[in-house]
């Protein structure tokens, strides 16, 4: 078997697309040491950061989301969408991949079919329980499709599925502290629980408004508040919240591993990658799924949880009036608390970044 394999890697916009990205890549770096692993990403979004600090190449397409409420303003994202695969076929064209993976996000849709045209085999990671348009498309001329969720036939060919989980940042399992001391490290009491919202990597503005209208609340019962806002809401809550002595607001969370161990329970929305990283480490979780996504794929992802007893869900648009009780109610019984940690534990499909590497090699190797 030759080593000195082309890998193309395409995906990102949000955190929950490029951890599990470079989670893959660093696991075909590991096995196959002399392949040349390249990424295609969306200008101007957070992979174009994220994967050169990781000590991956990466090139950015000029290309843009469907706008759903404003229709007019697609023609601009049409436009974009062209220019994308013409450059995306130069990419192909110039790299000449033995093998391309799509992890989701603007920049999989171009990639993979520019790919799939010059008859490169192509790999699907699909993260959520309800796929997406564009992998679906994908999907008919795939040779491996990599899934979270059972019943994923109902989208994908059955015969070309593979269940692998989806992979996290390895640095999640790296913390060795107990609670305690991992709330101490945090900055904050070591004996009193510790409350933790995360808005995802870009923030959400309807979590931001519910964690500010329940967070008097969430004190009052003596648990301190470690609250992620997200980078665009960061100077807004951190001059509403200054002088509360129980509430720490931050932009992004460094250091997840001990945030998760430090966490009593966690309020967050319910993409894919938070959902497996729940599960992975047994954390106790609100869900609040934002509206704003493609298919209402994260509802669905919360809801495969809620049917487990492994979370509880609130709608984004009841969240500011009932996050409040939610999260006082969920301070005040423990039972429920481990109940959800046991259940969600017991959905974790764990090694999912090898597993996916394997079937990577697998069509390396030629086998179908």
């Amino acid at each position: 078997m030759k080593n000195d394999y082309h890998i193309l890697i395409s995906g990102g916009g949000t955190g929950g697309h490029i951890f599990p990205a470079l989670a893959i890549a660093n696991a075909l770096k590991q096995r196959l040491p002399q392949a040349k692993i390249r990424f295609v990403g969306a200008d101007n979004r957070m992979e174009m950061e994220r994967v050169p600090e990781a000590g991956y190449p990466i090139i950015g397409l000029p290309v843009a989301g469907f706008d759903r409420k404003r229709l007019w303003r697609n023609v601009g994202v049409l436009l974009k969408l062209w220019r994308s695969s013409r450059m995306a076929k130069k990419i192909v064209r110039d790299f000449k991949p033995d093998v391309a993976i799509g992890v989701g996000g603007y920049a999989s849709g171009p990639t993979l079919a520019a790919a799939q045209q010059a008859h490169v085999p192509t790999l699907i990671q699909e993260q959520n329980s309800y796929a997406g348009v564009t992998n679906k498309l994908l999907a008919k001329d795939a040779d491996r499709i990599c899934v979270a969720y059972d019943n994923m036939e109902r989208f994908f060919p059955a015969d070309r599925i593979v269940m692998t989980g989806n992979p996290v940042r390895k640095a999640l399992f790296d913390c060795k502290l107990t609670p305690a001391e991992a709330r101490e490290a945090l900055g904050f009491p070591a004996d009193e629980p510790l409350v933790v919202v995360v808005g995802g990597s870009l923030g959400a503005r309807s979590v931001n408004d519910a964690t500010y209208a329940a967070m008097d609340a969430i004190t009052a019962t003596g648990a301190n508040l470690l609250w992620q806002t997200g980078k665009i809401y960061y100077d807004e809550f951190a001059e509403k919240t200054q002088g509360k002595q129980k509430v720490k607001t931050m932009a992004f969370l460094p250091d997840m591993a001990t945030v998760y161990r430090a966490a009593t329970f966690v309020i967050s929305r319910a993409g894919a990658s938070t959902i497996s990283e729940l599960q992975l480490l047994g954390v106790p979780a609100i869900l609040i799924p934002s509206a704003n996504v493609a298919e209402d794929h994260q509802r669905k992802n919360a809801m495969a949880l809620v049917d487990r007893d492994a979370a509880m869900m609130i709608l984004d648009a009841e969240a500011s009036q009932r996050l409040k009780e939610e999260a006082t109610a969920l301070l005040a019984d423990p039972d429920r608390r481990e109940r959800y940690a046991a259940n969600v534990r017991k959905m974790a499909l764990p090694g999912s970044d090898e597993r996916i590497a394997d079937e990577v090699i697998k069509l390396l190797n030629k086998e179908k």
